[in-house]
Protein backbone atom coordinates (compact mmCIF):
# COMPACT_ATOMS: atom_id res chain seq x y z
CA UNK A 1 0.00 0.00 0.00
CA UNK A 2 1.31 3.41 -1.00
CA UNK A 3 0.22 6.48 0.95
CA UNK A 4 0.87 10.08 -0.11
CA UNK A 5 0.31 13.08 2.14
CA UNK A 6 0.32 16.68 0.94
CA UNK A 7 -0.54 20.12 2.25
CA UNK A 8 -1.98 21.64 -0.93
CA UNK A 9 -2.33 25.23 0.39
CA UNK A 10 -5.67 25.45 -1.43
CA UNK A 11 -7.03 22.49 -3.40
CA UNK A 12 -9.04 24.58 -5.88
CA UNK A 13 -5.86 26.39 -6.92
CA UNK A 14 -4.00 23.08 -7.06
CA UNK A 15 -6.61 21.69 -9.44
CA UNK A 16 -6.84 24.84 -11.55
CA UNK A 17 -3.07 25.09 -11.97
CA UNK A 18 -2.82 21.45 -13.06
CA UNK A 19 -0.95 20.04 -10.06
CA UNK A 20 -3.61 17.68 -8.71
CA UNK A 21 -4.14 15.01 -11.38
CA UNK A 22 -0.40 14.41 -12.07
CA UNK A 23 0.04 13.36 -8.45
CA UNK A 24 -1.91 10.19 -9.27
CA UNK A 25 0.84 9.14 -11.66
CA UNK A 26 2.46 7.92 -8.42
CA UNK A 27 -0.51 5.55 -8.05
CA UNK A 28 -1.31 6.08 -4.36
CA UNK A 29 -3.67 3.65 -2.66
CA UNK A 30 -4.43 6.44 -0.20
CA UNK A 31 -3.96 10.19 -0.69
CA UNK A 32 -4.21 12.41 2.38
CA UNK A 33 -4.57 16.16 1.82
CA UNK A 34 -4.36 19.11 4.19
CA UNK A 35 -5.14 22.83 4.04
CA UNK A 36 -7.59 22.17 1.23
CA UNK A 37 -9.51 25.42 1.97
CA UNK A 38 -12.58 24.02 0.27
CA UNK A 39 -15.94 22.34 0.72
CA UNK A 40 -16.30 19.22 -1.40
CA UNK A 41 -19.19 20.69 -3.40
CA UNK A 42 -16.97 23.58 -4.57
CA UNK A 43 -14.78 21.19 -6.54
CA UNK A 44 -15.42 19.94 -10.09
CA UNK A 45 -17.41 16.70 -10.15
CA UNK A 46 -14.48 14.72 -11.58
CA UNK A 47 -12.32 15.81 -8.61
CA UNK A 48 -15.03 15.20 -6.01
CA UNK A 49 -15.55 11.67 -7.29
CA UNK A 50 -12.25 10.64 -8.81
CA UNK A 51 -12.60 7.34 -10.72
CA UNK A 52 -11.23 4.45 -8.71
CA UNK A 53 -11.30 6.27 -5.38
CA UNK A 54 -13.65 6.96 -2.50
CA UNK A 55 -13.20 10.51 -1.21
CA UNK A 56 -13.94 12.14 2.14
CA UNK A 57 -13.64 15.82 3.03
CA UNK A 58 -13.83 17.89 6.18
CA UNK A 59 -13.96 21.70 6.06
CA UNK A 60 -13.97 24.57 8.53
CA UNK A 61 -17.41 25.33 9.98
CA UNK A 62 -16.22 28.76 11.16
CA UNK A 63 -15.10 30.43 7.96
CA UNK A 64 -14.87 29.60 4.29
CA UNK A 65 -11.59 29.08 2.48
CA UNK A 66 -9.75 28.07 5.67
CA UNK A 67 -8.12 24.87 6.88
CA UNK A 68 -9.72 21.62 5.66
CA UNK A 69 -8.55 18.04 5.03
CA UNK A 70 -9.41 15.17 2.70
CA UNK A 71 -8.67 11.50 2.05
CA UNK A 72 -8.91 9.63 -1.26
CA UNK A 73 -8.74 5.84 -0.86
CA UNK A 74 -9.03 2.95 -3.30
CA UNK A 75 -10.31 0.63 -0.59
CA UNK A 76 -13.76 1.45 0.72
CA UNK A 77 -13.44 2.16 4.47
CA UNK A 78 -15.31 0.22 7.12
CA UNK A 79 -15.82 3.55 8.84
CA UNK A 80 -15.05 7.24 8.30
CA UNK A 81 -14.67 9.77 11.10
CA UNK A 82 -14.41 13.54 11.08
CA UNK A 83 -12.61 15.07 14.04
CA UNK A 84 -12.11 13.76 17.58
CA UNK A 85 -15.59 14.32 18.97
CA UNK A 86 -14.61 17.60 20.67
CA UNK A 87 -16.57 20.49 19.17
CA UNK A 88 -14.04 23.20 20.02
CA UNK A 89 -11.27 21.28 18.29
CA UNK A 90 -13.30 19.83 15.41
CA UNK A 91 -15.01 22.93 14.03
CA UNK A 92 -11.97 24.05 11.99
CA UNK A 93 -12.06 20.86 9.89
CA UNK A 94 -8.58 19.63 10.74
CA UNK A 95 -9.05 15.88 10.91
CA UNK A 96 -10.49 13.09 8.78
CA UNK A 97 -9.82 9.40 9.24
CA UNK A 98 -10.67 6.12 7.52
CA UNK A 99 -10.76 2.68 9.06
CA UNK A 100 -9.55 0.22 6.44
CA UNK A 101 -9.13 -3.54 6.69
CA UNK A 102 -5.60 -3.43 8.10
CA UNK A 103 -5.01 0.16 9.17
CA UNK A 104 -6.70 3.28 10.49
CA UNK A 105 -5.32 6.25 8.53
CA UNK A 106 -5.73 9.86 9.66
CA UNK A 107 -5.07 13.01 7.64
CA UNK A 108 -4.40 15.90 10.01
CA UNK A 109 -3.80 19.60 9.54
CA UNK A 110 -2.55 20.64 12.95
CA UNK A 111 -2.98 24.26 14.08
CA UNK A 112 -0.32 26.91 13.59
CA UNK A 113 0.72 28.50 16.88
CA UNK A 114 1.15 31.98 15.41
CA UNK A 115 -1.15 35.00 15.65
CA UNK A 116 -0.87 35.32 19.41
CA UNK A 117 -0.83 33.30 22.66
CA UNK A 118 -4.44 32.15 22.21
CA UNK A 119 -3.53 30.21 19.05
CA UNK A 120 -0.49 28.60 20.66
CA UNK A 121 -2.78 27.53 23.53
CA UNK A 122 -5.27 26.14 21.00
CA UNK A 123 -2.50 24.27 19.18
CA UNK A 124 -1.28 22.65 22.39
CA UNK A 125 -4.84 21.71 23.37
CA UNK A 126 -5.31 20.13 19.95
CA UNK A 127 -2.02 18.24 20.30
CA UNK A 128 -2.90 16.79 23.70
CA UNK A 129 -6.42 15.79 22.68
CA UNK A 130 -5.13 14.18 19.48
CA UNK A 131 -2.57 12.04 21.31
CA UNK A 132 -5.27 10.79 23.67
CA UNK A 133 -7.50 10.12 20.67
CA UNK A 134 -4.98 7.97 18.78
CA UNK A 135 -3.97 6.12 21.94
CA UNK A 136 -7.62 5.23 22.46
CA UNK A 137 -7.83 3.95 18.88
CA UNK A 138 -4.75 1.84 19.48
CA UNK A 139 -6.17 0.50 22.75
CA UNK A 140 -9.17 -0.65 20.70
CA UNK A 141 -6.80 -2.79 18.63
CA UNK A 142 -6.44 -0.49 15.62
CA UNK A 143 -3.14 -0.05 13.78
CA UNK A 144 -2.89 3.72 13.57
CA UNK A 145 -1.11 5.70 10.86
CA UNK A 146 -1.40 9.47 11.05
CA UNK A 147 0.07 11.91 8.61
CA UNK A 148 -0.06 15.52 7.57
CA UNK A 149 1.17 18.97 8.44
CA UNK A 150 2.05 18.85 12.13
CA UNK A 151 3.24 22.49 11.97
CA UNK A 152 6.30 21.81 14.16
CA UNK A 153 9.87 20.88 13.26
CA UNK A 154 10.96 18.26 15.79
CA UNK A 155 14.74 18.67 16.02
CA UNK A 156 17.41 21.13 14.85
CA UNK A 157 18.09 18.80 11.90
CA UNK A 158 14.50 19.41 10.73
CA UNK A 159 14.88 23.06 9.74
CA UNK A 160 17.52 25.09 7.96
CA UNK A 161 17.92 27.79 10.62
CA UNK A 162 17.23 26.37 14.08
CA UNK A 163 19.09 29.01 16.10
CA UNK A 164 17.16 31.86 14.50
CA UNK A 165 13.82 30.13 15.15
CA UNK A 166 14.16 28.78 18.68
CA UNK A 167 11.74 31.44 19.96
CA UNK A 168 9.35 31.19 17.02
CA UNK A 169 6.24 29.04 16.80
CA UNK A 170 6.89 25.86 14.89
CA UNK A 171 10.13 25.29 16.80
CA UNK A 172 9.26 26.25 20.37
CA UNK A 173 10.48 23.78 23.02
CA UNK A 174 6.90 23.28 24.24
CA UNK A 175 5.74 22.34 20.72
CA UNK A 176 8.69 20.03 20.11
CA UNK A 177 8.12 18.35 23.48
CA UNK A 178 4.76 17.11 22.22
CA UNK A 179 6.46 15.22 19.38
CA UNK A 180 8.81 13.74 21.99
CA UNK A 181 5.70 12.60 23.87
CA UNK A 182 4.20 11.02 20.74
CA UNK A 183 7.41 9.05 20.23
CA UNK A 184 7.59 8.04 23.91
CA UNK A 185 4.09 6.63 23.49
CA UNK A 186 5.42 4.25 20.82
CA UNK A 187 4.58 6.09 17.62
CA UNK A 188 7.42 6.22 15.11
CA UNK A 189 8.46 9.15 12.91
CA UNK A 190 8.79 7.14 9.70
CA UNK A 191 11.21 9.46 7.90
CA UNK A 192 13.66 9.55 10.82
CA UNK A 193 13.30 5.79 11.25
CA UNK A 194 14.76 5.35 7.76
CA UNK A 195 16.96 8.44 7.65
CA UNK A 196 18.04 9.33 11.21
CA UNK A 197 20.87 11.63 10.15
CA UNK A 198 19.69 13.02 6.81
CA UNK A 199 20.09 16.79 6.62
CA UNK A 200 18.51 19.41 4.34
CA UNK A 201 15.36 17.29 3.99
CA UNK A 202 12.44 19.69 4.22
CA UNK A 203 8.76 19.71 3.26
CA UNK A 204 7.87 23.42 3.61
CA UNK A 205 9.45 26.61 2.29
CA UNK A 206 8.33 30.22 2.69
CA UNK A 207 7.08 31.44 -0.70
CA UNK A 208 7.48 35.17 -0.01
CA UNK A 209 11.26 34.85 0.35
CA UNK A 210 11.64 32.25 -2.43
CA UNK A 211 13.12 29.97 0.21
CA UNK A 212 12.59 26.85 -1.89
CA UNK A 213 15.13 28.03 -4.45
CA UNK A 214 17.73 28.09 -1.64
CA UNK A 215 16.30 25.10 0.27
CA UNK A 216 15.84 27.17 3.41
CA UNK A 217 13.03 25.01 4.71
CA UNK A 218 11.32 23.15 7.52
CA UNK A 219 10.23 19.51 7.87
CA UNK A 220 6.67 20.04 9.06
CA UNK A 221 4.96 17.09 7.33
CA UNK A 222 5.17 13.61 8.82
CA UNK A 223 4.07 10.02 8.80
CA UNK A 224 3.76 8.51 12.27
CA UNK A 225 2.92 4.85 12.75
CA UNK A 226 2.32 2.58 15.71
CA UNK A 227 5.64 0.94 16.60
CA UNK A 228 3.95 -2.48 16.25
CA UNK A 229 3.65 -2.03 12.49
CA UNK A 230 6.87 -0.15 11.73
CA UNK A 231 8.46 -3.39 10.50
CA UNK A 232 5.86 -3.48 7.73
CA UNK A 233 7.05 -0.19 6.20
CA UNK A 234 9.09 -0.79 3.05
CA UNK A 235 10.28 2.73 2.25
CA UNK A 236 9.47 6.42 2.49
CA UNK A 237 10.46 9.68 0.86
CA UNK A 238 9.61 13.19 -0.25
CA UNK A 239 8.53 14.41 -3.68
CA UNK A 240 10.80 17.43 -3.26
CA UNK A 241 10.55 18.51 -6.90
CA UNK A 242 6.75 18.47 -6.97
CA UNK A 243 5.36 22.01 -6.99
CA UNK A 244 1.89 23.53 -6.61
CA UNK A 245 2.13 24.45 -2.92
CA UNK A 246 4.53 25.82 -0.32
CA UNK A 247 4.76 22.20 0.88
CA UNK A 248 5.90 19.14 -1.09
CA UNK A 249 4.15 15.77 -0.92
CA UNK A 250 5.58 12.96 1.21
CA UNK A 251 4.99 9.24 0.70
CA UNK A 252 5.50 5.82 2.22
CA UNK A 253 4.89 2.21 1.29
CA UNK A 254 3.61 -0.26 3.85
Amino acid sequence: MKIISWNTNGLRATVKQGYFTPLFENNPDVLCLQETKVEKEQLPEEIQNLPGYHSYFSHSKLRKGYSGVAIYTKEKPKEVFYGMGIKKLDQEGRLVGVKLKDFTIISGYFPNGGQGPHRLKYKLEFYEAFLKFIMKLRKNGEHVIFCGDVNTAHEAIDLARPKENVENTGFLPIERAWIDKVIKNNFVDVFRHFYPDKTEAYTYWDQKTRARDRNVGWRLDYFFVDSKIVSKIKKTGMLSDYYGSDHCPIWMEI
